[in-house]
């Protein structure tokens, strides 16, 4: 709660800045003021605003430094965790002992592309597509493509600890 705290405060600095700057412009444009303060008086408002002003340019460079960082960060474990998928899909593929053919269709289907767009994208006939994709199906032990992305979406949400003790010999665990 403090970085937001922090955020509000020079939020509220700034408006009070912006409030005086355009306040001091009003008045003197539409002659206002009757009385103007003392030099010294003006000088130390003028100073505090543009501080004010300076500390909210440091805090927005500095937001934006973390909100970049975040981002990078979002980006690396998605990359990773697209990375693990296909070191999922290829382990799988490899067990289900899929032919190249297979595994080209087994992509496409789990992409969610249908018969048709898979033939058009193999260049084969729909017939062929169809055949490749119950072999796949068989191989995988399923019997169609929601299946087919069931063990895989299981493969990724599986916990840790649970992968692990399935790794280790029973007296180590």
């Amino acid at each position: 709660m403090g970085g937001r705290a922090a955020i509000l405060i020079v939020f509220v600095i700034q408006a009070l800045c912006a409030v005086f700057f355009i306040s001091d412009i009003l008045s003197s444009v539409l002659g206002l003021r009757s009385v103007p303060p003392s030099w010294r008086s003006r000088e130390m408002l003028e100073l505090g605003a543009a501080l004010g002003l300076i500390l909210g340019l440091g805090l927005g460079a500095l937001l934006l430094a973390r909100a970049l960082r975040a981002r990078d960060a979002a980006q690396e474990r998605l990359r990773r965790a697209s990375g693990a998928f296909m070191d999922l899909l290829e382990e799988r593929f490899a067990e289900w002992a899929l032919s190249p053919a297979e595994r080209d269709v087994a992509l496409f289907a789990i992409k969610g592309m249908s018969t048709a767009e898979i033939g058009v994208l193999r260049q084969t006939s729909e017939g062929t597509v169809k055949a490749q994709t119950n072999a796949i199906y068989r191989k995988a032990g399923v019997t169609g493509r929601p299946q087919l992305l069931s063990v895989f979406i299981e493969d990724l949400m599986r916990d840790d600890v649970v992968s692990r003790k399935a790794i280790l010999p029973q007296s180590a665990a």
